[in-house]
């Protein structure tokens, strides 16, 4: 017996569907990742630390109108 040509697409387009289903977690250590961010926190504090003031302007903008 002859199979349909649509069965192929039926079963092609199925197993498609179901490999599309695939995740994948990745999981970080808290510790390491709570180390990391309070390294990157120490960092951009240093920068901006050393970062020069900028000077005032000359003719501030008039606080009320």
């Amino acid at each position: 017996m002859k199979a349909h040509p649509t069965a192929g697409l039926l079963i092609l387009a199925l197993v498609s569907i179901l490999s599309a289903c695939v995740t994948i977690n990745i999981y970080f250590p808290a510790a390491a990742a709570e180390k990391a961010a309070d390294r990157l926190v120490d960092e951009v504090w240093q920068l901006k630390d050393k970062a020069p003031a900028s000077a005032p302007a000359d003719n501030p903008a008039p606080a009320g109108n």
